[in-house]
């Protein structure tokens, strides 16, 4: 399977709310979902069918799937291990999947999207406890220093991205010193605190059966 090039407004659609896949636009009025709340397609504006418990299931997974933009095998070997692990297994999930390194370039406020977080990693722009790191799905543990490489700090999306970050808006788990172009995951990310509306049971439901 590869990896969705499509408009990404159809998946908010399609999921029924704002998965923020286009960062600062979803929050204005050219956002997409804004003007046009329907489900995509020919019968987009149909009457939905109630679903199922299975639909409801599916659709969360695929909800969480499309906001960390991960795709299904990457998916499921994220949830095996978060069920290895001791804790709530839902919680696990969500944990590991902010701690990816796309992710956290994203949350910090380098990038203006997951998407160009993803794209700015894969282009070596950033570095993990000094070495560079070129893989947006690297675990970042608490204490590992993510910076923008030396070559790369004059880039305009990073500076342009950065402008948008108020003080104090940053998750409890990340730091950011706009001064050095460098953050952090000082914890572990605590369910309360990681900004996704989804809910993450459903997926262990589904994966139970």
């Amino acid at each position: 399977m590869a990896r969705y090039t499509g408009p990404v407004c159809k998946l908010c659609r399609r999921e029924g709310q704002k998965l923020y896949l286009k960062g600062e636009r979803c929050y204005g009025p050219k956002c997409a979902f804004e003007r046009k709340e329907y489900a995509p397609g020919q019968h987009g504006q149909g009457r939905r069918r109630k679903r199922s418990e299975y639909g409801t299931q599916l659709r969360e997974k695929q909800k969480i799937r499309r906001i960390y933009g991960v795709l299904e095998t990457q998916f499921r070997n994220t949830y095996d291990k978060a069920n290895s692990m001791p804790g709530i297994t839902g919680e696990n999930l969500l944990g590991l999947l902010e701690r990816r390194l796309d992710n956290v370039v994203y949350r910090i406020g380098f990038a203006p999207s997951l998407r160009a977080a993803r794209q700015l990693v894969r282009h070596r722009h950033f570095t993990v406890n000094g070495q560079v790191v070129d893989i947006p799905s690297f675990i970042v543990d608490p204490g590992d220093l993510v910076k923008v490489k030396e070559a790369s700090k004059r880039l305009p999306v990073i500076h342009d991205s950065l402008r948008r970050v108020k003080e104090g808006k940053l998750a409890p788990y990340l730091e950011l010193d706009k001064a050095k172009l460098e953050g952090k995951l000082s914890d572990l990310p605590n369910r309360a605190d990681i900004p996704v509306d989804v809910n993450e049971q459903a997926v262990v439901e589904l994966y139970s059966k």
